[in-house]
């Protein structure tokens, strides 16, 4: 499947529980201030994103919902180079009042060792 650099189709998020389970459970961690990003090898060609918002990290929905956007965003332009990974971000308390420069930063250090690791693919 082509993809445009710029999209977020459905394909490149994760959308069933299943498929959070699994990447909780053979994660690789990496870890920041703000943020933690789980990762494990999805078999495909492309990465694909889950996002995990907590009420504890983030009490007000529109803050959730801004930290959301600012990580899909991060994503979208930077899927072309992350290889086939099935990625989700956490947020914690921290990420509720950083900024969003803070947080594009961190993102980009997370997607920076991302690329480093070899994607070994998982026999799912």
């Amino acid at each position: 499947m082509e993809r445009s650099p710029a999209s977020f189709t459905r394909s490149a998020r994760l959308t069933r529980p299943v498929e959070y389970r699994r990447v909780f459970a053979e994660a690789g961690r990496s870890t920041s201030r703000a943020l933690t990003v789980l990762t494990a090898p999805n078999g495909l060609s492309y990465p694909r994103l889950g996002l995990a918002i907590s009420k504890k990290a983030a009490s007000r929905a529109v803050v959730r919902n801004r930290i959301k956007r600012i990580v899909r965003e991060s994503f979208r332009h930077r899927q072309g180079e992350l290889g086939g990974w099935d990625i989700v971000v956490m947020a914690k308390a921290s990420a509720a009042t950083a900024t969003r420069q803070a947080l594009r930063a961190e993102l980009e250090e997370h997607w920076n060792r991302l690329k480093r690791r070899p994607c070994v693919p998982s026999s799912r």
